[in-house]
């Protein structure tokens, strides 16, 4: 499993809803190689440390393949033209959330990376979209996307090279785990939900998730 990467993007905090909401929702593409570290890219931010960044949610990921759909869901909108409309830090295509596992390691330019959990959306995608409802149809397309911890540090850049080199929890898509956790699933496989314990490479914010979810 390998694609290329089409581009790296990175964003600063700016003002988002109101002075008081900051964000770094709106990431541009950057020219050249970006070195990638254990709490995301040089030259990137996170606004709100609480539920963004930290080391299980370095780098977000958000396939490309994804934006024909999004054209036939909302229409034509300018954020679709050009990669950065989720937020994402790494833009590529041919990886979706039904190819890729939580704990698959990836040759990311120089760097390795791993899949820690899909990205959970907020109230701030659709402000972004001015007031559609991207959030709920995140949810219930499992077209979310997915977030990269950083095993080793290195440098990508556009033109380089993503490719799968270990899978060692071939059973759990991102897009299983998100319809666990996320989507609801859990209320129709308990026995998924039990079972995904095993996964030692969920992130720890989706291993509380779990928890909380299992039944009394």
């Amino acid at each position: 499993m390998e694609t290329t990467v089409i581009a790296v993007l990175c964003g600063a905090v700016q003002p988002f809803r109101e002075e008081n909401e900051p964000s770094a929702i709106a990431k541009r593409p950057v020219a050249g190689n970006v070195r990638v570290r254990r709490l995301g890219l040089d030259g990137d931010a996170q606004a709100d440390l609480a539920v963004h960044g930290g080391v299980d949610k370095a780098l977000h990921y958000y396939p490309q393949d994804h934006y024909a759909w999004w054209r036939g869901e909302i229409g034509e909108h300018p954020l679709l033209d050009r990669p950065g409309a989720f937020g994402e830090n790494i833009a590529a295509t041919g990886l979706t959330e039904n190819d890729v596992c939580v704990g698959d390691r990836f040759r990311l330019g120089t760097a390795l990376v791993e899949v820690s959990q899909g990205r959970q959306p907020c109230w701030k995608l659709d402000h972004r979209f001015g007031g559609l409802k991207i959030n709920a149809a995140m949810v219930r397309s499992r077209r979310c996307g997915w977030y990269y911890r950083v095993i080793e540090e290195g440098q990508v850049g556009a033109g380089e090279g993503l490719s799968l080199v270990e899978r060692p929890f071939p059973a759990w898509s991102v897009a299983r785990v998100f319809g666990l956790l996320i989507a609801g699933d859990h209320k129709r496989d308990a026995a998924g939900l039990a079972a995904l314990g095993d996964v030692a490479a969920l992130s720890a914010s989706w291993k509380r998730r779990r928890e909380a979810l299992l039944p009394g």
